[in-house]
């Protein structure tokens, strides 16, 4: 306060607000991560339970809340204040920069991935890539495919889904009871798991036909938690907890990639390592990935597409224009779900064995986390949210650094959900409709050609 009464004015104010606000906010997280993260119950050799502390990672998820609400008051909120007083040829400036990124990002990123094995063999030789091509290729690539899938649903249709891990599960369950009971090859049970799981998204699509907003999230979270309990309590069939082991991987063309005289190594003269099974799986999701992509930008095009982002508009004013939206809710969830089966049958081949804790809601959290923080309706969107997601999440296992600081036990992807947390807080602050938002029309009508005024003449004589 001035000596008149008068707050202070101008940058002093703003700082106030800002200490104010940080100091609001740090009480707040202090509160909240005490009991969770400085406080940990742990058992001794004995049995014994006793507290522990960990008073410098409280600190440090402290510090980050307080730094976070500074650089929003400080930096973001003016930030954003002056963006909306921009005069328009600036705006235009940052619309072309935006076309040209959307125009020539998608084919620098896929002639990356494409030879993202060979760099990985390059820089880190053939032991240390089978970490980077399965870590972080394949696994950010399982995430892109459910992203892709999760869009059709949310982003393109506007229907929020909540058990989406459910399709996952279906395509995983049944890729691994068909393959061991009938031994039916990966390429022949691939087809068939994602219309296994687009069956299952139809049946979930018709009770909730009426539902919309708030209640068809909490029909669809219901919908995954049975499929989940389903898998427990189903033994005979789903081996419950113990989970399904033993599941036949994929081979190339009849030839398995084993250590044996048969093996795809001993065939081509080479010498064995698990880097060649690595690479055939990258490159397979890698293809079912694009597929999906190339898939949903061709179904936006077409009139079911068109029906998809009219529903997701306003679905009074698309009943009102005739559009069957029972057809339109059903191919949404039909589709999408669809994606999901095959993304399920893949990480089931991957994996050689599955249980109904790799199905529960966090990944369908984590799912709808890359659809909202991407920008739904956007597939490029979506891919770099699961690179920034997944590969960061896979990043931190390799900082042992942490560890150092913070005591071996310390696993930074126990925080993966908190990481998630922080990052949408802040895309929902700096960018409302995720990182690179697109509700723009698949559709344009065509503007009408200028008629010749030679015609118009003759037309008027």
């Amino acid at each position: 306060m001035s000596p008149d009464g008068a707050r202070p004015a101008g940058a002093g104010a703003m700082a106030l607000r800002a200490a104010r606000d940080a100091a609001i906010w740090g009480g707040v997280a202090l509160a909240v991560f005490v009991p969770l993260i400085g406080l940990q119950a742990v058992q001794d050799i004995r049995g014994e339970l006793r507290l522990d502390t960990r008073w410098p990672l409280l600190v440090v998820l402290v510090a980050m809340v307080v730094g976070g609400s500074l650089v929003n008051s400080l930096l973001i909120a003016p930030w954003r204040e002056r963006r909306g007083r921009r005069v328009p040829h600036e705006n235009a400036a940052l619309a072309r920069a935006a076309a040209a990124f959307g125009r020539w990002f998608p084919p620098f990123a896929v002639g990356f991935v494409i030879v993202f094995p060979f760099l990985a063999l390059w820089l880190t030789g053939m032991q240390g890539s089978v970490k980077w091509i399965d870590n972080f290729g394949i696994q950010i690539l399982i995430y892109v495919m459910l992203g892709f899938g999760l869009n059709i649903v949310v982003g393109l249709a506007g229907l929020l889904d909540l058990g989406y891990v459910a399709f996952y599960a279906v395509g995983a369950y049944a890729y691994a009871l068909l393959a061991k009971e009938f031994g039916f090859s990966f390429f022949t049970l691939l087809p068939l798991a994602g219309i296994l799981a687009a069956f299952w998204g139809i049946i979930l699509g018709f009770p909730v036909l009426r539902l919309r907003g708030d209640y068809l999230a909490i029909v669809t979270l219901a919908f995954g938690e049975i499929i989940r309990l389903v898998l427990i309590n189903w033994v005979p069939v789903t081996n419950g907890y113990a989970g399904i082991s033993g599941i036949p991987r994929p081979t190339f063309f009849g030839i398995p990639f084993n250590a044996s005289d048969e093996g795809f190594a001993a065939v081509f003269g080479l010498e064995f390592s698990p880097i060649y099974r690595g690479i055939f799986l990258y490159y397979i999701i890698l293809a079912l990935a694009l597929l999906t992509a190339f898939v949903t930008v061709r179904l936006r095009r077409l009139p079911i597409g068109r029906a998809w982002e009219a529903l997701r508009e306003d679905e009074i004013a698309c009943r009102s224009l005739g559009i069957d939206t029972t057809t339109t809710k059903l191919t949404a969830f039909a589709i999408g779900a669809m994606f999901g089966g095959f993304a399920g049958s893949f990480f089931a081949a991957r994996q050689g064995f599955i249980s109904p804790e790799s199905f529960t809601f966090m990944e369908s959290a984590t799912i709808v986390a890359i659809v909202v923080l991407g920008g739904m309706g956007s597939q490029i969107g979506v891919a770099v949210a699961a690179v920034a997601m997944i590969g960061g999440t896979e990043l931190l296992r390799e900082l042992d650094v942490l560890k150092e600081v913070f005591g071996r036990e310390f696993d930074p992807t126990q925080y993966r959900m908190l990481l998630f947390g922080f990052a949408m807080v802040l895309i929902m602050i700096w960018k409302p409709r995720g990182l690179i938002s697109s509700r723009a029309p698949s559709v344009f009508l065509k503007e009408r050609k200028a008629v010749a005024g030679s015609l118009v003449k003759e037309g008027h004589g």
